[in-house]
């Protein structure tokens, strides 16, 4: 059952990321060669984690199937940068600001080496 509730946000969520991304307000998807949609979605996503965990948080409740629905099902098709932002900052608020610092610095550097290794295999082999 709690793979519905995970789908039903989803299928709302991924749709939204990608006119969002390809359609950002003012006309346009990039900032110069900056891709400004991708941005406007991964900063929207980390604000609506913060504001669904931090209603959860003040009010300690949360049904799980909410939970599911909101963060994992939509906010996890719109944009997973939204649970490495509430993630980083919840390693700050409860003072492990090192173990903050090591996870953004290690899933930055990584990620990229990720996509220029994805890249380079896809080259080589194709």
């Amino acid at each position: 059952m709690n793979y519905i509730w995970v789908a039903a946000g989803a299928v709302v969520g991924a749709p939204l990321r990608y006119f969002v991304g390809t359609h950002f307000p003012g006309g346009t998807s990039t900032w110069g060669s900056l891709p400004i949609g991708t941005y406007f979605v991964n900063i929207t996503g980390c604000l609506l984690i913060g504001l669904v965990l931090g209603y959860a948080e003040a009010r300690d409740s949360l049904p799980r199937e909410t939970r599911l629905l909101l963060v994992t099902g939509f906010l996890g098709s719109y944009t997973t940068f939204s649970a490495f932002g509430y993630e980083t900052y919840d390693l700050a608020r409860t003072n492990d600001v090192a173990w903050a610092i090591v996870y953004v610095v290690a899933s930055v550097v990584a990620g990229i080496l990720a996509a220029w290794a994805g890249a380079s295999i896809a080259r080589a082999v194709f």
